[in-house]
């Protein structure tokens, strides 16, 4: 029987059951596997600077921890959410006075991408010096949020969300050492899996709520009613501003530009479901319309635009429905990027070219000087011509005559405005014919 009076705290279930030995960690089998980089890395006998790089709850700390243990170094960790400059020299003092009794330092800085520049920069005489080898933990591209000069001191190692199955032998690890008198079926095995996400650490603390409620109900037996009724179950793992964001963004507008309505309504409902902003998904979906669907489809546009303004009325969930069909549109609409690449392109030359005089015929004349000037001089006006169409006028300054910065695909109704302009072309041939024989 626990001691009523005990000061000292339970440790949570994550910390009793973090792994001693690197055989004894689930997952990363990419890096830890023999003969990966880090199993090889453990082997080499001598430890090196790392950036561990990976989702929350997939081993990062506690690769770190397992690190200094394996290489018999001195351990100090940081948190760069609640140290600065001053915390790390302290450390530094401290690893000297490590170096002075034989014993290397290994100093952890656990997610190092909320130092700012002077504080990852106040790492680097440390390291270069080997006073320290450092090991950073992130859950962000490092990339973007490590100085590249701390970057290219260390490996980056990439680690991954646990798999269903390692999550599987997670449980049942607990289940052996901690919890032998839970009991599940697959149902509830499925409904934890599914809300821990690749998420060990959540995994854990879900198991740890789930004891609570068991031993309040005097029932081991887990069902999917107990679940639901004693878990504050959290929404799946989804970072708003980091790379998971921008990876399934990323994932929704490639599934719209590869016409599989399937995959992009999924990596929609998948934000969705997460929290994402729908405003700011109505917003992508109609950059979409207009990069990857453009003229070959007017009506996308259209779409897109009214979903959004759907969403604005209704709200959520409602609104939600509206960007799920524009989704779906977008996916199967005839593909053009015809008009997008026309704006860069035209963009790109205006930016290197000089500045070019508006031919005289097609300047504006409202007064009597500019008239006197020749401005407008032997403008034709297309409504007056056959076809509506002015043959053979240039309306391009000179010297860049001739260019084809627009060329439509034979997609959708970007077809039929190719036919139009093969026709067009044709009556400026035959006038420049016809000018000829004149001339």
């Amino acid at each position: 029987m626990s001691d009523l009076f005990s000061t000292a705290p339970t440790p949570p279930l994550a910390e009793m059951l973090r792994p001693k030995t690197l055989d004894e960690v689930i997952g990363q089998s990419h890096l830890l596997a023999a003969g990966k980089p880090l199993r090889l890395a453990f082997e080499s006998g001598k430890p090196h600077s790392m950036i561990f790089w990976g989702p929350p709850g997939v081993g990062k700390t506690t690769l770190a921890r397992l690190t200094a243990c394996a290489f018999k170094c001195e351990f100090i960790a940081l948190s760069a959410v609640f140290s600065g400059v001053k915390d790390i020299r302290a450390a530094m003092e401290t690893a000297q006075q490590h170096l002075t009794r034989g014993q290397h330092t290994i100093l952890f800085v656990d997610e190092i991408h909320r130092f700012n520049k002077s504080q990852q920069d106040a790492l680097l005489p440390y390291t270069e010096s080997g006073l320290i080898t450092l090991i950073g933990a992130t859950t962000e591209n490092p990339s973007f949020e490590v100085n590249a000069a701390l970057l290219s001191r260390a490996q980056t190692y990439v680690l991954k969300s646990l798999s269903e199955e390692e999550l599987k032998q997670l449980i049942a690890r607990a289940q052996e050492k901690i919890l032998p008198h839970l009991q599940f079926n697959e149902a509830t095995l499925s409904t934890l899996i599914g809300y821990a996400d690749g998420d060990a650490r959540r995994l854990l603390n879900l198991l740890e709520q789930t004891n609570l409620a068991a031993q309040a109900a005097g029932n081991p037996i887990i069902t999917p009613e107990l679940l639901h009724n004693a878990l504050t179950l959290n929404t799946r793992r989804f970072d708003k501003h980091g790379d998971h964001f921008y990876d399934q963004i990323s994932a929704l507008h490639k599934s719209v530009r590869g016409s599989n309505p399937d995959a992009a309504l999924y990596w929609l409902c998948r934000m969705l479901d997460a929290g994402a902003d729908a405003k700011y998904l109505s917003r992508r979906i109609i950059r979409m319309a207009w990069e990857d669907i453009g003229l070959a489809d007017p009506r996308a546009m259209q779409m897109a635009n009214d979903a959004a303004t759907t969403y604005e009325r209704l709200g959520s969930p409602e609104g939600e429905l509206a960007l799920a069909q524009a989704v779906i549109y977008l996916a199967v609409a005839a593909k053009s990027n015809a008009g997008y690449n026309a704006f860069n392109a035209v963009m790109a030359h205006i930016k290197k070219d000089t500045s070019r005089e508006v031919p005289i015929h097609l300047r504006n004349a409202p007064t009597q000087l500019m008239r006197e000037l020749k401005h407008g001089h032997a403008y034709r006006y297309a409504h007056d011509e056959p076809h509506a169409y002015a043959a053979g006028e240039t309306y391009l300054p000179d010297g860049i005559q001739n260019k084809r910065w627009y060329i439509p695909t034979p997609r959708g109704l970007e077809h039929k405005i190719a036919e139009k302009m093969d026709f067009l072309r044709q009556l400026d041939e035959e006038q420049k014919k016809k000018e000829t024989q004149e001339g």
